[in-house]
């Protein structure tokens, strides 16, 4: 289990040097229909046809990715860093 404060210093490249971020877990947000992966999906999936893809073999991970937004007090803007892998994860106030 991960266990991240909400608020860290951290360097903004807006501002130039380490100051306060605040911590935020992304959600995942509703997939555009508009995008040609969705668009594709409704042609191939219309009328009789099955499902386009094969089904997963085996089982799933074990571990989840997990996107932060950083974002800094002083000048508003968001910094997204690489995902990390975790099983759980819990942001404390402390």
């Amino acid at each position: 289990m991960v266990n991240r404060p909400r608020k860290v210093m951290r360097y903004s490249p807006k501002a130039g040097r380490h100051t306060l971020h605040t911590i935020e877990r992304v959600k995942k947000r509703r997939a555009s229909e508009l995008k040609w992966g969705q668009r594709r999906f409704r042609r191939v999936t219309a009328g009789y046809r099955g499902f386009p893809r094969p089904k997963p073999e085996g089982r799933e991970k074990p571990t989840r990715r997990v996107n932060i937004l950083y974002r800094c007090t002083e000048t508003g803007k968001a910094h997204t860093p690489k995902c990390h892998r975790a099983k759980k994860f819990n942001l404390t106030d402390e």
